[in-house]
């Protein structure tokens, strides 16, 4: 019997040791977190900031490979701080808000690249088009909270953003920047 027992011991610790480590889940705090985005017209920074979004991370900092990133924007929450321009984002041309409402990024990896930096590669799913994308970001935790920050530049004639008449990235820039900072809370 003790021999059995032994035996389901070891291949239970086996079993734990084959498996990816999952690492912790972890919600965003909305209050401490900003999704923001500076587009360029005439060569000068044209700043907005996406009012609501969610984030879902499962990552252990010191194992990221089997982790996830998930993000969720409402597209429709874009401000651009110019009653006019905001008026304009909402059409076919630039975001479309009523046949796109909400973009997405999923990740299909997790890296650290150095001490506390870290990439996400997945998919950006923006106005009905999906790109791969890399998303690096610095890790801070703390306790039971983290604070993940980064900034990425998007091509935004690649997702159909700014057609038409606005196509040429004379007027407004071809990149976009996006710069995020998103506090964490363990899940659970």
């Amino acid at each position: 019997m003790k021999k059995i027992a032994a035996l389901l011991g070891l291949c239970g610790l086996l079993a734990g040791a084959l498996t990816p480590a999952q690492g912790a889940d972890w919600r965003m705090d909305p209050a401490g977190s900003k999704l923001e985005f500076v587009a360029t017209f005439e060569k000068t920074a044209a700043p907005g900031v996406f009012k609501e979004f969610d984030a879902r991370l499962r990552f252990d900092p010191e194992k990221p490979a089997g982790g996830s990133l998930d993000v969720a924007v409402k597209v429709t929450s874009a401000d651009m701080n110019i009653p006019d321009v905001n008026k304009e984002i909402r059409g076919k041309d630039w975001f479309d808000y009523a046949g796109f409402p909400q973009a997405e990024f999923r990740s299909t990896d997790l890296r650290r690249t150095e001490g506390n930096r870290y990439v996400a590669r997945g998919t950006l799913s923006l106005k009905g088009v999906k790109q791969p994308v890399e998303v690096p970001f610095t890790w801070t935790g703390s306790g039971d909270g983290a604070v993940m920050e980064g900034e990425l530049t998007v091509k935004r004639g690649a997702f159909g953003i700014g057609t038409g008449e606005w196509a040429a990235s004379n007027v407004i820039g071809a990149d976009v920047k996006v710069i995020f900072k998103v506090k964490l809370r363990k899940a659970g």
